[in-house]
């Protein structure tokens, strides 16, 4: 396992998301000088065997959150309070840029409706990719119509839950 770098934490949580953090001297050792969100592998107790691919999200003092997905966790058994062995590694063959396409029927909605399309635009790329994302796991009909509503309606400035997170709202 060349240029991993193991060390043994404790999963806290960040709002609703799992992570365990990469002090500055480990960040530095992965990608010295990085600042921005660090494309990494991580394997979590050893699992899972095809390590995930992840990226490092910038703490602010050269530090990073490494926030733990749902596969991974479930992959390793591990649970928030846990004290887990962390195996990570740079991701030098990460391309940035949307890991799903966008689907027909959502670049169509933007097209109906301008105020979305100009949200959609505003939003940073890992954002994008995200919801990219998130659209492509979604299957039925059902789930589809009723994520589509929530994004146009959030895109367009209007206030709601969407991808667990509440969005336009002032009390942030």
């Amino acid at each position: 396992m060349s240029g991993w770098i193991r060390f043994r934490s404790t999963i806290a949580i960040r709002g609703i998301n799992p992570y365990v953090r990469v002090g500055v001297r480990r960040a530095a050792r992965l990608k010295r000088g990085w600042r921005k969100p660090l494309p990494v592998l991580v394997r979590v107790n050893g699992k899972p065997e095809s390590p995930g691919r992840v990226n490092l999200m910038p703490i602010g003092n050269g530090g990073f959150y490494l926030y733990l997905s749902g596969q991974l966790r479930k992959a390793s058994a591990a649970e928030v309070g846990d004290v887990v062995t962390i195996a990570v590694r740079f991701d030098g063959e990460y391309q940035a840029g949307p890991a799903h396409p966008m689907p027909r029927w959502f670049d169509e909605a933007l097209r109906r409706h301008p105020d979305a399309k100009s949200g959609w635009k505003t939003l940073s790329p890992s954002r994008q990719k995200e919801i990219l994302r998130y659209f492509s796991n979604l299957r039925s009909p059902e789930a589809k119509a009723r994520n589509l509503r929530r994004a146009v309606q959030v895109l367009s400035g209007g206030k709601a839950r969407f991808m667990a997170r509440s969005w336009n709202d002032d009390r942030r």
